[in-house]
């Protein structure tokens, strides 16, 4: 669980609820359904359009990222490519088979079965480096969903004011059905705006962040098998790839 983004949306929700109550309001007025439905519908409406079945599928797949992100350990993908090493200097390339067959890492077992079929170095490069690209470009497509989302979210806000001030004028005689419209009209643009910016972008920002972690340890894999194509001893592929964890640091701001 990354408590981190727990805490953040729990203190973005309730500074806002806070800061209304002080004001004097009634967390409970800024429920509205009407404006909830065209916001969220909306808004997922247009997002759909946008998108291909399965880029949107995958993006309802990763959001779970956000607060459970999968976990990858630099030190221990170090670790498990020194062992490969030594597997396979010591009883051939054939015995990394029961890795392969084993390991929960579809693309670390790829790279495994290429290895064991004796695929020549650049090629074997290449075939990583293509299979990486496109892994990259899938899951940041899902994540832009969420960013179209973020964008379309502050537009179909206003266009619920925009429903629900002209609600409001076709009951201009009739205060109490006024006052509902107009309460659509603004809770529209207030739920747009914060969905967008207390959520959807944030979300999508998270997810990117997460994915080229991914794409990171994937990268460090792909260095091990090439380096272990090479004949590269474990000692030399470890400071090959110590690099990466500095990376991971670099880019983690850590």
């Amino acid at each position: 669980m990354d408590k981190l983004s727990l805490i953040g949306l729990i203190l973005a929700l309730g500074a806002i609820a806070l800061g209304y109550s002080l004001e004097g309001g009634v967390v409970s007025a800024l429920i509205n359904v009407p404006a909830l439905i065209i916001v969220l519908g909306g808004t997922l409406g247009a997002v759909m359009l946008q998108s291909q079945l399965p880029t949107f599928k995958k993006s309802l797949e990763i959001f779970k990222w956000v607060f459970t992100p999968p976990s990858y350990d630099m030190e221990a993908g170090i670790e498990q490519v020194k062992e490969w090493t030594s597997t396979a200097r010591q009883k051939g390339y054939l015995a990394l088979e029961e890795y392969a067959l084993t390991t929960q890492d579809p693309y670390a077992a790829k790279g495994l079965s290429l290895l064991i079929d004796g695929t020549q170095e650049q090629r074997l490069r290449d075939t990583l480096d293509i299979e990486l690209t496109l892994e990259r470009e899938r899951l940041l497509d899902a994540a832009r969903v969420y960013e179209a989302m973020g964008g379309y979210a502050p537009t179909i806000g206003i266009l619920g004011a925009v429903l629900g001030l002209i609600q409001a004028m076709a009951y201009i005689t009739e205060p109490q059905q006024l006052g509902a419209g107009v309460a659509t009209a603004f809770l529209a643009t207030i739920y747009g705006v914060g969905l967008a910016n207390l959520l959807l972008l944030p979300v999508a920002n998270k997810l990117k962040q997460v994915i080229e972690e991914k794409m990171l340890y994937h990268e460090l894999i792909a260095e091990g098998i090439v380096a272990m194509q090479t004949g590269e001893t474990p000692a030399n592929i470890e400071l090959k790839l110590e690099a990466y964890i500095a990376e991971r640091h670099v880019s983690s701001g850590y």
